[in-house]
C-alpha cells in the first residue's frame, strides 16, 4: 500500500525530532511526507529542513505566521500540505502530529491492515501519554481513531470530504464518525501504540482549562446528555481527581446554556447518539454480568473453617 503523510506543526522543536527519527526508521516509507511549518517562532522549521535535505521523500512547506490559532487553522495547514501530494499515486493518506514516536514497523503494520480489508476506511492505534493508555483509560471504544496518527483510505477520505475546519475542534472525530455513517469501517488496532508527548489540548492552556474545553466540545459535537453524565462520573476518578470531571461537566453545561451552535449536522448527531447508547448498553451490560459472576463465586465458595 502506497501512503502519504501530512504534518501540520507549530512550535514543536521540543518534540519534532522524536517524530522525525521514528519516520526515517520506518520499514515501509511513505511516497511523500509533507511537514507544514505553520508560522513557528522556534526552530521547528529548521529541524524539519535539516531532515528534508537528507531524505528526499520529506518535503517542508513554510507558512507565514497565522493569527488564527485554532483547530480551523490546523485544517488550513493540512490542506496546504495536501496540495503538494494530491497529484501523486497513493492509496492511503494520513495526518501525523509532530509530537509522537512509534516502532519501526508501525506504519507497515497499519498498511497491512488496509491491504487485508478493503472496507477499512480509517485506521490507527491507541496511544500512551505519561502513563495514560487511551485503550484502557478512555471512554472511547476501538472504533474511535485518535487524531495524532489517523490514516484514511484515499477513497474514504474523498467520501467524507476531508477535514472540516471547525474552530472549536473535533476535526478528527467528525471525519472518523462521518466515515462510519457512510458505511466505512474505522478501527484503532490494539496491538500497537504510539507515544504522545504533549498532553492533549494543553498547547496554550492548563489541564483544568483543557478539560473545560473538552466539555464544551462534547456539547458542540452533539454528545447525548445521558452519555455525558457517565463521562463526568468516569472522569472524576482520573487525575486531577474529582475536579477533572467537574471541569468537563462545567464546560458541557456552559455550552448548553449559551446554546452554542453545533458543528455537526442533525443526521450525524443522530447517528453519533445512537452509537453512544449502543456502547453504553454494552458497557453497563458487561459490568452487570461481571457483578453477577462475582456474586455467584462468593455464594458458592466453600466457607473457611475457623
Amino acid at each position: 500500500m502506497k501512503y502519504v503523510l501530512i504534518t501540520p506543526s507549530r512550535n514543536e522543536e521540543k518534540f519534532i525530532q522524536k517524530t522525525l527519527d521514528s519516520m526515517v526508521g520506518q520499514t515501509l516509507l511513505p511516497v511523500r511526507w509533507v511537514i507544514v511549518d505553520d508560522g513557528s517562532t522556534d526552530r521547528t522549521g529548521a529541524i524539519a529542513d535539516d531532515y528534508a535535505r537528507r531524505f528526499p521523500w520529506i518535503e517542508v512547506v513554510h507558512r507565514s505566521l497565522q493569527q488564527d490559532r485554532s483547530f480551523a487553522g490546523k485544517v488550513h495547514a493540512f490542506n496546504a500540505g495536501f496540495d503538494k501530494v494530491r497529484a501523486l499515486d497513493f492509496e492511503v493518506i494520513g495526518n501525523l502530529d509532530s509530537d509522537l514516536s512509534f516502532d519501526a514497523d508501525y506504519l507497515a503494520f497499519l498498511m497491512q491492515k488496509f491491504a487485508e480489508d478493503p472496507q477499512l476506511g480509517v485506521a490507527g492505534t491507541p496511544f500512551i501519554e505519561n502513563g495514560y493508555d487511551s485503550a484502557k483509560d478512555s471512554f472511547e471504544g476501538e472504533n474511535h481513531v485518535a487524531g495524532g496518527c489517523q490514516l484514511f483510505r484515499r477513497t474514504c477520505w474523498e467520501d467524507v470530504g476531508g477535514y472540516v475546519p471547525n474552530r472549536a475542534g473535533g476535526i478528527d472525530w467528525v471525519a472518523v464518525t462521518t466515515a462510519r455513517m457512510k458505511g466505512w469501517k474505522t478501527r484503532s488496532f490494539q496491538e500497537k501504540r504510539f507515544n504522545h508527548y504533549r498532553p492533549l489540548g494543553t498547547a496554550q492552556r492548563g489541564v483544568l482549562a483543557s478539560l473545560f474545553s473538552y466539555g464544551e466540545k462534547d456539547y458542540y459535537l452533539g454528545n447525548s446528555p445521558i452519555w455525558e453524565i457517565f463521562r463526568f462520573s468516569y472522569r472524576m476518578a482520573k487525575k486531577p481527581l474529582l475536579f477533572g470531571g467537574l471541569a468537563v461537566a462545567a464546560g458541557f453545561f456552559s455550552a448548553a446554556l449559551r446554546r452554542t451552535k453545533r458543528a455537526v449536522s442533525p443526521e450525524l448527531m443522530c447517528f453519533h447518539r445512537a452509537e453512544q447508547m449502543k456502547k453504553l448498553k454494552a458497557i453497563l451490560g458487561a459490568r452487570f454480568r461481571l457483578k453477577k459472576v462475582d456474586s455467584f463465586r462468593l455464594e458458592t465458595e466453600p466457607k473457611k473453617q475457623p
